[in-house]
């Protein structure tokens, strides 16, 4: 006042006092603000890595445009919907007994071989594969058969009505009233239903599309995915019901989401194949109640997936007799031998960088056997293009089949077709050794049942196995005398 003897003492007061008001409300509005960036997040969508604030790359998987953000409110500790249990007590591993899991037969063979022969109740599995690759009609048809007399089955699909469903289900040939079509994307509306109904087994299509209202985060995010499939397993074990999960994939192949959604169910299942053809394998990757060695081989017809039980002689069935570059291997899927016709083509180039492609096998596998070839068999191959084909669509990673690579290339590339008769298996070293392969008896009678003549396989495969009757085994110690006897 002294200083503005202009200004008003009497409206000094309600000035400070307006002044200070305005102030706590600007420290309101900042102490809300850092609450609400306190709960917020970004998620990558890749791999499920966290940061404060957006990134272009994410700094762990190294995918662009992957962190999405995504807002988690302030929840109660532990699960909602989830009672407390008693405290587990340690047991003495020898106290601890073994009891025989019982299993349900989905009814296909193919797929019972490949989940350790058959569903265990309370497992949870994880099927993935390319869109229309036919996940959705193996599960139709695999559902029912689950149920027994009296029993139902339920399918929840978010992502077609109930009468796309049943359209397919007409065409497949699938009509009943024990499988019931529930369409719904809500994770407390599915449970609901699941206790009134009390199926035999539970079918999920998809993971991505349900949403937990406990998270406020859009379907399909990295939280919603981890609590939904979390929920999901909580209640097979607890109900002993079997539930199957259905999830989208990226473009590289791999299930989308966080690594953490494997790690979470029992079995991990791939359904592979290329649409061109009309082979599908079911791999699986992970399986806590079986062997993840074992594959199942379906063809897709119009009435749906027929299982094959013979895959050599439908993969051989078109195999030309005098032409080059065509050699047959011999594949071991878990404890099934399967044999695969290999093709290869080598033609001339003349731009500096010849072409390599792969499809089937390794490209980088195929590279290292193109170098074995020039360097011990003095090959000039730096001026061909090499392409090399499994036929089937199948995709083969065995060393078994490296001499079988090179029988081929060096087929096309002289020009002398291999023997319709002979079957060619070893594994190649960087010597141009041929070193042993694994269960090779089991693949020799496989062989002979599909009437080859000849085989071609390492010699200490030969020194420690019986003579099988009708096929003529001939021991190899180096890549140039299968040569010499492939291509004589």
């Amino acid at each position: 006042a002294g200083s503005f003897p202009w200004f008003p003492a009497s409206r000094l007061l309600p000035f400070s006092l307006l002044f200070h008001l305005r102030c706590l409300e600007i420290c309101d509005l900042e102490v809300e603000r850092i609450g609400m960036k306190a709960k917020t997040t970004f998620h990558c969508q890749a791999c499920g890595h966290q940061a404060l604030r957006w990134l272009g790359r994410c700094p762990d998987c190294g995918g662009w445009n992957t962190l999405k953000e995504e807002r988690l409110p302030a929840a109660p500790k532990g699960r909602q919907g989830m009672p407390k249990t008693a405290m587990a007590v340690a047991t003495p591993i020898s106290d601890i007994e073994i009891v025989g899991e019982p299993r349900h037969s989905t009814g296909m063979g193919e797929f019972d071989r490949v989940l350790g022969g058959g569903v265990v109740p309370g497992s949870v599995m994880l099927i993935g594969g390319d869109p229309g690759i036919g996940k959705t009609t193996l599960l139709l048809q695999a559902l029912p058969l689950l149920a027994a007399p009296g029993e139902q089955v339920l399918y929840v699909s978010g992502e077609e009505s109930p009468r796309q469903i049943k359209m397919r289900g007409q065409r497949l040939g699938i009509d009943g009233k024990h499988l019931l079509i529930l369409g719904e994307t809500s994770l407390e509306q599915i449970l609901k239903a699941i206790q009134e109904i009390q199926p035999a087994a539970v079918v999920v299509d998809s993971i991505q599309t349900v949403y937990t209202e406990q998270l406020t985060s859009a379907p399909g995010s990295i939280s919603q995915v981890q609590e939904v499939a979390g929920q999901l397993m909580w209640f097979a074990k607890r109900s002993n019901v079997p539930v199957f999960i259905i999830g989208h994939v990226t473009k590289e192949g791999a299930i989308a989401g966080p690594r953490l959604l494997e790690h979470i169910v029992d079995t991990v299942l791939y359904f592979e194949g290329d649409k061109s053809h009309s082979f599908r394998i079911l791999r699986a990757v992970k399986n806590r109640f079986g062997s993840t060695n074992e594959i199942g081989v379906f063809e897709m017809k119009d009435g749906g997936l027929e299982e094959v039980s013979n895959p050599s002689e439908l993969f051989l069935a078109e195999r030309p007799q005098r032409s080059t570059g065509s050699v047959v291997v011999s594949s071991l899927e878990g404890t099934r031998p399967i044999l695969v016709e290999l093709q290869a083509l080598v033609s001339g180039t003349n731009y500096p960088m010849p072409k390599r492609m792969a499809n089937g096998v390794e490209p980088n596998r195929l590279s290292l056997l193109l170098a074995v070839m020039e360097k011990r068999l003095g090959m000039h191959l730096s001026g061909q293009d090499v392409y090399v084909n499994v036929v089937g669509g199948i995709h083969i990673d065995e060393p078994a089949i490296d001499l079988g690579i090179v029988a081929a290339v060096t087929s096309s590339l002289r020009e002398s077709p291999i023997d319709f008769t002979t079957l060619v298996m070893g594994e190649v070293g960087l010597g141009g050794e041929v070193r042993a392969i694994s269960q090779a008896e089991l693949r020799i009678r496989e062989a002979a049942k599909m009437g080859f003549k000849r085989c071609l396989l390492p010699e200490r495969n030969v020194a420690k196995m019986e003579p099988v009757e009708g096929i003529e085994l001939i021991g190899i110690h180096e890549v140039g005398d299968a040569l010499d006897a492939v291509l004589a």
